[in-house]
């Protein structure tokens, strides 16, 4: 027996940057996890992925990842995406460079 389908969000990484990103409903890759497109429905999730996919010039690396629904928008169910969502691990790049004074 197979296992039920949970949300999903597409995220890769910018090709260029090497930023964690995530594919919008609008179909832009955005650096915040809340603005991704939470996918309900396992074909559309494939069919998302492979259109991340082919975005060969401006992504690596894209997958689907569980997330559910928050407030403010899809949120990340496991601790590497919540980690993801934070960017570099060290404070001077990225999405860290904002917490270098707290």
């Amino acid at each position: 027996m197979s296992r039920a389908f949970t949300p999903k969000v597409v995220t890769a990484n910018a090709l260029r940057a090497g930023d964690v990103v995530y594919l919008a409903a609008d179909d832009r890759w955005t650096p915040h996890h809340h603005e991704a497109e939470l996918i309900e429905d396992e074909a559309h999730a494939q069919m998302r992925l492979l259109h991340a996919n082919a975005q060969k010039l401006v992504v690596v690396g894209a997958y689907l990842a569980d997330a559910r629904p928050g407030p403010k928008g899809p949120e990340p169910t496991h601790f590497r995406e919540a980690f993801r969502t934070r960017g570099p691990s060290n404070y001077a790049h990225g999405k860290q460079a904002d917490y270098r004074n707290v």
